[in-house]
């Protein structure tokens, strides 16, 4: 999975988890435009020659000199105003140390270009940005980026190698994400005036030179520089300085913790590129921030901002229908189907803990939780249960393992659970009160074969005594909804369980420090899983602070997964692999899967329009390939 979308997909999840629930205009035709300089034919494989895009797949879509990609428009009118909105604030710009109080899904991301963008209509291509060509060794050993002769940040001087190399370099030694990530690049030089390379500890990691190119390059110059007060920058620091970047967007101003504004920059280096055309067609960008989800909703209705994915069910049957802007077509509720990714969202246990060692202890929760009941009540039927850790992908195991898939597993037979050969994942069901019984029976069962028993109505250790309670940990006060259910159903096993709500800032250092029970969290992933499952599940991120490992997943099988999944040579090996990593996951009851859907449910206030093809891959799109439509915005209201 590329760098950008992992990152940008995890803030996304962790700051709003899916827990509860116009006139087009004509798209131009595709006319090649004339060809860039040097951006040879698009290879398909790793031959040593330069190419403007790559893939992990078959050809590239679009060939060299492409005008622009076919879910943009080029002719698009250029100006107005967007806000978003989001929960919570900020207190930094500093992405190479941002937390969940950075302003990343606000936009900061938005001002640095990266060396190479990935195209929303075709799974694993990227193609040139920062960068103008890419050349991969043959033994896949190392890539090498030419940079555009042309690129610039805002201040005019050039993006340079060493840019590049820097911002590798910083990022790698002060983000556990990053370090993970780039675990096998070795080095990092310049080996041209233009031209970065990266070298690699392995050979063969097909992904590796396209996480590369998705690096968020960084001003090495003003970084290193001093502020305005003479005072020496330092990049390990969080700040509120405005900070300097390249894309096609610019921090003007902002309001600390309340609002920031970003404005389109005029003279964009990168604006007449084919993979810009179209895109960041609104003029200003502008994140609100509200104290808590009640509140965004009620900021949303009273036209604050413009754009809402909303993820609460309830919100969603019954906190719009009803408004008067909504029947009128001012306000537009509109889902769309989101193909790009699979996901795992979960309440997931802290291995670390003893308590929790013991698989059975774990399936007896699951055994516990009655989805169904939460679905119908709380959900209004709107969701499905998570029964993948690539759910809703074709990344996703199903049946019984065959073909290669089986060849895999057979290899590591001694040390996977055998009922990945004879037994489906299921989660269990409470459809009807007999199979709730029946469920909370065999919990008890499990519990009592783990080496616990009821006394006076308390499920504890029979050897010590200590009574079997759990503490939810969660940083959102919307889980009350769900979790209550939940203890109300362990209480009937004897389990004892409490929920604690803190801020957002106390939850991230708990969880850097793994000082948890259970808590909920999500893994969205792409359709081309690689690297980043070393940092999800892999023995070596088990222990390191801020590693998304957070369940303490140590298991040579899994470990041994991953690098089949990572060293797949075809796409055939990387569904085999992947299949099989996710049956072997899913056998240890790490997690108690929650529930997902498998469309993005969104409201605007009706001032945009977008071109007749949305990204196949990019759910709605917005608002990087909309623009903002002065004769909706007529007949809408213009925004505050």
């Amino acid at each position: 999975m590329r760098a950008n979308a992992v990152i940008g997909r995890l803030l996304a999840a962790t700051l709003s988890l899916a827990v509860l629930g116009l006139p087009a205009r004509a798209a131009p035709a595709q006319n090649a435009a004339p060809a860039e300089t040097a951006a040879p034919a698009a290879l398909t494989a790793s031959t040593g020659e330069w190419t403007h895009a790559i893939t992990l797949m078959g050809e590239p879509k679009y060939p060299a000199g492409f005008a622009h990609f076919d879910y943009a428009d080029p002719k698009a009118p250029k100006g107005g105003l967007v806000r978003l909105g989001a929960q919570g604030g900020f207190d930094n710009f500093n992405l190479i140390v941002s937390g969940l109080k950075g302003d990343l899904e606000g936009g900061i991301l938005s001002i640095y270009d990266t060396l190479m963008t990935e195209s929303l209509d075709e799974p694993f291509t990227s193609y040139g940005l920062l960068a103008e060509a890419v050349r991969v060794a043959p033994d896949l050993s190392s890539v090498t980026y030419r940079l555009r002769e042309n690129a610039r940040w805002h201040d005019g001087q050039p993006v340079t190698p060493e840019d590049v190399i820097w911002s590798f370099h910083i990022l790698k030694d002060n983000s556990p994400f990053y370090a993970a990530y780039y675990q096998t690049v070795s080095s990092a030089e310049a080996t041209g005036p233009r031209e970065v390379t990266f070298r690699f500890s392995e050979t063969g990691n097909r992904e590796l030179p396209q996480v590369l190119g998705q690096i968020r390059v960084l001003p090495k110059h003003w970084w290193t520089g001093k502020d305005a007060a003479g005072k020496t920058r330092n990049p390990t620091e969080t700040t509120l300085e405005i900070p300097l970047g390249s894309g096609p967007y610019r921090l003007a101003k902002f309001d600390p913790g309340r609002s920031a504004t970003y404005e389109r920059v005029a003279d964009y280096w990168g604006k007449d590129l084919p993979v810009n055309a179209g895109r960041s067609n609104i003029a200003t960008l502008r994140n609100e921030y509200f104290r808590d989800a009640t509140v965004l909703v009620e900021a949303l209705k009273g036209d604050l901002y413009d754009f809402r994915a909303e993820n609460i069910a309830r919100n969603w049957a019954t906190a719009y229908d009803d408004f008067p802007a909504v029947k009128e077509g001012r306000l537009v509720k509109e889902a769309f189907p989101d193909r790009g990714s699979g996901n795992m969202q979960a309440f997931v246990f802290n291995l670390r803990r003893d308590k929790f060692k013991d698989e059975r202890v774990r399936r007896a929760f699951n055994l516990a939780m009655n989805f169904e009941e939460m679905n119908r009540a709380l959900f209004y039927g709107l969701y499905k249960r998570i029964d993948s850790y690539y759910f809703g992908s074709e990344l996703a195991s199903s049946g019984l393992p065959e073909g290669e898939e089986k060849t895999i597993l057979e290899s590591l037979k001694d040390k996977v659970p055998a009922s990945v050969f004879t037994q489906a994942y299921r989660n269990p069901v409470n459809d009807t009160p007999d199979a709730v019984r029946a469920n909370l029976r065999e919990a008890a069962k499990l519990l009592r074969e783990a080496g616990y028993e009821l006394r006076g109505g308390k499920m504890v250790n029979a050897k010590t005594g200590e009574p079997l309670t759990v503490e939810f940990l969660e940083f959102q006060n919307v889980f009350e909804r769900v979790i209550l259910p939940f203890a109300a159903q362990l209480r009937l096993i004897g389990i004892d369980s409490t929920l604690r709500v803190i801020d957002q800032a106390q939850y991230q250092n708990r969880m850097r420090g793994f000082d948890f029970d259970i808590t909920t969290s999500s893994w969205p992933e792409s359709l081309s899983p690689g690297n980043e499952q070393r940092e999800f599940w892999g023995s070596a991120a088990a222990d390191k602070p801020g590693a998304r490992n957070i369940a303490g997943i140590q298991d040579p099988a899994i470990d041994a997964l991953i690098e089949k999944v990572i060293f797949a040579k075809d796409r055939a090996g990387v569904l085999a692999a992947t299949h099989a990593l996710d049956r072997v996951l899913l056998a240890h009851n790490f997690v108690v899967p929650q529930w997902a859907s498998n469309v993005s449910r969104t409201l605007r206030w009706n001032r945009f329009g977008h071109p007749p093809t949305l990204p196949r891959y990019g759910s709605s799109g917005f608002p990087t390939t909309w623009w903002y439509d002065e004769s909706l915005a007529a007949k809408t209201g213009a925004p505050r």
